[in-house]
């Protein structure tokens, strides 16, 4: 992992903004960013730096390589902020799962005790009735 700096990207929103100045951390395979629109505070996504829609379609080097910026982004998260108590890792591949960016990219949902009634079923939650079971 290294310092975040700009790669000269630029295509897409997420591509701007990884070449924009806004990586808070990166490898040479992909940049974490934080979500514009955050469910929690530290929200932040992961992004391969090739543009592609699917994460289905992910190398196995990539997968690695997001993998490590996901560790490495919990741990400083956790590190900053020890009201944190969990995370929620999400992926929304096509139209119908909720993409709307079609650049993959990884959600990383800081969780806090009690910041929500109940959250039994976490990513359940993506099908309003069926959080709780």
């Amino acid at each position: 992992m290294k310092a975040a700096k700009d790669k000269g990207i630029s295509e897409c929103v997420f591509c701007a903004r990884a070449g924009s100045g806004d990586v808070v951390i990166e490898n040479d395979l992909a940049c974490v960013i934080e979500d514009r629109y955050p469910v929690t505070e530290g929200h932040c996504l992961v992004i391969p730096r090739r543009h592609f829609d699917d994460y289905f379609d992910i190398t196995g080097e990539e997968r690695d390589a997001v993998h490590e910026l996901l560790l490495s982004m919990k741990k400083l998260l956790s590190d900053r902020d020890p009201s944190i108590t969990g995370f929620n890792v999400g992926v929304n591949s096509g139209r119908s799962a909720g993409q709307s960016i079609f650049h993959v990219h990884i959600h990383l949902i800081p969780r806090r005790d009690h910041d929500m009634e109940n959250p039994k079923g976490g990513v359940r939650g993506v099908i309003p009735g069926k959080m709780k079971y």
